[in-house]
Protein backbone atom coordinates (compact mmCIF):
# COMPACT_ATOMS: atom_id res chain seq x y z
CA UNK A 1 0.00 0.00 0.00
CA UNK A 2 1.31 3.41 -0.99
CA UNK A 3 1.50 6.17 1.59
CA UNK A 4 0.07 8.74 -0.82
CA UNK A 5 -1.75 8.16 -4.10
CA UNK A 6 -2.98 11.02 -6.26
CA UNK A 7 -4.89 10.22 -9.44
CA UNK A 8 -5.99 12.91 -11.92
CA UNK A 9 -6.67 15.55 -9.25
CA UNK A 10 -8.07 18.85 -10.49
CA UNK A 11 -9.20 21.98 -8.67
CA UNK A 12 -10.22 25.42 -9.87
CA UNK A 13 -11.22 28.68 -8.25
CA UNK A 14 -13.70 30.20 -10.61
CA UNK A 15 -11.93 30.52 -13.95
CA UNK A 16 -8.50 29.98 -12.39
CA UNK A 17 -7.25 26.38 -12.68
CA UNK A 18 -5.09 25.67 -9.65
CA UNK A 19 -4.54 21.96 -10.33
CA UNK A 20 -5.13 20.09 -13.57
CA UNK A 21 -4.91 16.30 -13.92
CA UNK A 22 -2.21 15.80 -11.26
CA UNK A 23 -1.09 12.21 -10.58
CA UNK A 24 1.74 10.78 -8.48
CA UNK A 25 2.51 8.14 -5.84
CA UNK A 26 4.69 8.24 -2.74
CA UNK A 27 6.11 5.15 -1.03
CA UNK A 28 6.19 4.65 2.71
CA UNK A 29 9.19 6.21 4.41
CA UNK A 30 9.97 8.29 1.34
CA UNK A 31 11.04 11.93 1.48
CA UNK A 32 9.05 13.43 -1.36
CA UNK A 33 9.31 17.04 -2.50
CA UNK A 34 6.89 19.19 -4.48
CA UNK A 35 8.59 22.25 -5.86
CA UNK A 36 7.04 25.23 -7.61
CA UNK A 37 6.65 29.02 -7.53
CA UNK A 38 3.88 30.93 -5.80
CA UNK A 39 0.54 30.18 -7.41
CA UNK A 40 1.60 26.78 -8.74
CA UNK A 41 -1.02 24.96 -6.64
CA UNK A 42 1.15 23.48 -3.87
CA UNK A 43 -1.03 24.78 -1.04
CA UNK A 44 -4.19 23.66 -2.81
CA UNK A 45 -2.78 20.16 -3.23
CA UNK A 46 -1.72 20.01 0.42
CA UNK A 47 -5.15 21.13 1.57
CA UNK A 48 -6.74 18.35 -0.50
CA UNK A 49 -4.36 15.72 0.89
CA UNK A 50 -5.00 16.87 4.46
CA UNK A 51 -8.79 16.79 3.87
CA UNK A 52 -9.25 20.54 4.23
CA UNK A 53 -10.41 21.00 0.65
CA UNK A 54 -12.47 18.90 -1.76
CA UNK A 55 -11.07 18.24 -5.24
CA UNK A 56 -13.14 19.11 -8.29
CA UNK A 57 -12.07 15.89 -10.00
CA UNK A 58 -9.92 12.83 -9.43
CA UNK A 59 -9.13 10.93 -6.25
CA UNK A 60 -6.49 11.07 -3.54
CA UNK A 61 -5.57 8.56 -0.84
CA UNK A 62 -3.40 8.95 2.23
CA UNK A 63 -2.38 5.79 4.08
CA UNK A 64 -4.77 3.89 1.84
CA UNK A 65 -7.72 6.06 2.90
CA UNK A 66 -9.79 8.23 0.58
CA UNK A 67 -9.46 11.93 1.39
CA UNK A 68 -13.19 12.51 0.85
CA UNK A 69 -14.80 9.38 2.30
CA UNK A 70 -12.31 8.75 5.13
CA UNK A 71 -11.41 12.30 6.09
CA UNK A 72 -11.97 11.77 9.83
CA UNK A 73 -9.56 8.83 10.02
CA UNK A 74 -6.94 10.62 7.90
CA UNK A 75 -6.95 13.59 10.27
CA UNK A 76 -5.98 11.24 13.09
CA UNK A 77 -3.02 9.86 11.14
CA UNK A 78 -1.32 12.86 9.55
CA UNK A 79 0.87 15.64 10.84
CA UNK A 80 0.76 19.05 9.17
CA UNK A 81 3.34 21.83 9.19
CA UNK A 82 1.77 24.85 7.45
CA UNK A 83 3.82 27.57 5.82
CA UNK A 84 2.71 30.10 8.45
CA UNK A 85 2.71 29.74 12.22
CA UNK A 86 -0.79 28.65 13.21
CA UNK A 87 -0.59 27.56 16.85
CA UNK A 88 -2.34 29.31 19.74
CA UNK A 89 -0.36 32.49 20.36
CA UNK A 90 -1.84 33.13 23.82
CA UNK A 91 -0.93 29.65 25.09
CA UNK A 92 2.53 28.80 26.37
CA UNK A 93 4.91 26.40 24.65
CA UNK A 94 4.01 23.60 27.06
CA UNK A 95 0.27 24.36 26.88
CA UNK A 96 0.28 24.19 23.07
CA UNK A 97 2.07 20.84 23.07
CA UNK A 98 -0.19 19.44 25.79
CA UNK A 99 -3.27 20.60 23.90
CA UNK A 100 -2.27 18.85 20.66
CA UNK A 101 -1.31 15.67 22.52
CA UNK A 102 -4.69 15.66 24.26
CA UNK A 103 -6.61 16.23 21.02
CA UNK A 104 -5.02 13.07 19.63
CA UNK A 105 -5.63 11.16 22.88
CA UNK A 106 -1.99 10.79 23.81
CA UNK A 107 0.46 12.48 26.16
CA UNK A 108 3.77 14.28 25.86
CA UNK A 109 5.37 11.58 28.01
CA UNK A 110 4.17 8.73 25.78
CA UNK A 111 5.73 10.10 22.59
CA UNK A 112 8.44 12.33 24.01
CA UNK A 113 11.14 10.27 22.30
CA UNK A 114 9.82 11.49 18.92
CA UNK A 115 10.41 15.16 19.72
CA UNK A 116 13.11 15.05 22.39
CA UNK A 117 16.01 16.32 20.26
CA UNK A 118 14.16 19.41 19.16
CA UNK A 119 11.99 20.08 22.21
CA UNK A 120 15.08 20.32 24.40
CA UNK A 121 16.00 23.47 22.48
CA UNK A 122 12.78 25.26 23.45
CA UNK A 123 12.09 23.59 26.80
CA UNK A 124 13.81 26.42 28.75
CA UNK A 125 11.05 28.66 27.38
CA UNK A 126 8.15 26.26 28.01
CA UNK A 127 6.21 28.86 30.04
CA UNK A 128 6.59 31.59 27.40
CA UNK A 129 3.58 32.48 25.28
CA UNK A 130 3.89 31.10 21.75
CA UNK A 131 3.23 34.55 20.30
CA UNK A 132 6.33 35.87 22.05
CA UNK A 133 8.69 33.26 20.57
CA UNK A 134 11.23 34.00 17.86
CA UNK A 135 10.56 32.73 14.34
CA UNK A 136 12.91 29.78 14.75
CA UNK A 137 11.43 28.73 18.09
CA UNK A 138 7.92 28.93 16.63
CA UNK A 139 8.99 26.52 13.88
CA UNK A 140 10.39 24.10 16.42
CA UNK A 141 7.24 24.22 18.53
CA UNK A 142 5.06 23.69 15.45
CA UNK A 143 7.10 20.63 14.44
CA UNK A 144 6.80 19.18 17.94
CA UNK A 145 3.03 19.66 17.84
CA UNK A 146 2.86 18.04 14.39
CA UNK A 147 4.77 14.96 15.57
CA UNK A 148 3.50 14.44 19.12
CA UNK A 149 0.74 12.00 18.06
CA UNK A 150 3.17 9.85 16.03
CA UNK A 151 1.67 10.51 12.57
CA UNK A 152 2.21 8.07 9.72
CA UNK A 153 2.50 10.94 7.22
CA UNK A 154 3.94 14.41 7.73
CA UNK A 155 3.02 17.21 5.35
CA UNK A 156 5.43 20.14 5.64
CA UNK A 157 4.99 23.36 3.71
CA UNK A 158 8.15 25.30 2.83
CA UNK A 159 10.59 23.49 5.16
CA UNK A 160 13.60 25.32 3.75
CA UNK A 161 12.27 28.53 5.23
CA UNK A 162 12.45 27.01 8.69
CA UNK A 163 15.21 27.98 11.06
CA UNK A 164 15.71 24.38 12.17
CA UNK A 165 19.24 23.78 10.91
CA UNK A 166 21.65 20.91 10.64
CA UNK A 167 23.99 20.26 13.54
CA UNK A 168 27.16 18.44 12.62
CA UNK A 169 27.35 16.67 15.98
CA UNK A 170 23.81 15.26 15.55
CA UNK A 171 23.40 14.03 12.03
CA UNK A 172 26.27 15.41 10.00
CA UNK A 173 26.23 18.49 7.83
CA UNK A 174 23.38 18.44 5.31
CA UNK A 175 23.60 20.98 2.56
CA UNK A 176 22.26 21.63 -0.89
CA UNK A 177 25.29 22.00 -3.14
CA UNK A 178 23.41 23.92 -5.80
CA UNK A 179 21.98 26.60 -3.52
CA UNK A 180 24.30 26.26 -0.51
CA UNK A 181 21.25 26.19 1.74
CA UNK A 182 21.35 24.14 4.89
CA UNK A 183 18.48 21.68 5.23
CA UNK A 184 16.61 21.27 8.52
CA UNK A 185 18.60 18.75 10.53
CA UNK A 186 15.46 16.77 11.36
CA UNK A 187 15.15 15.35 7.82
CA UNK A 188 17.48 12.40 8.56
CA UNK A 189 15.58 11.81 11.79
CA UNK A 190 12.27 11.67 9.92
CA UNK A 191 13.71 9.15 7.47
CA UNK A 192 15.10 7.04 10.33
CA UNK A 193 11.62 7.04 11.90
CA UNK A 194 10.27 5.88 8.51
CA UNK A 195 7.91 8.82 8.70
CA UNK A 196 6.88 9.91 5.25
CA UNK A 197 7.63 13.57 4.76
CA UNK A 198 5.85 15.19 1.82
CA UNK A 199 7.26 18.67 1.47
CA UNK A 200 6.61 21.70 -0.69
CA UNK A 201 8.90 24.64 -1.35
CA UNK A 202 9.77 27.24 -3.95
Amino acid sequence: MKAVQVEHISKSYGKVMALQDISFEVNRGELFGIIGPDGAGKSTLFRILTTLLLPAGGTAKVDGLDTVKDFKEIRKRVGYMPGKFSLYQDLSVEENLTFFATVFQTTIQENYHLIEDIYKQIEPFKTRKAGALSGGMKQKLALCCALIHKPSVLFWMNPLRASIRCRARSFGKCSNASSNKVFPYWFPRLIWMRLLCVIASH
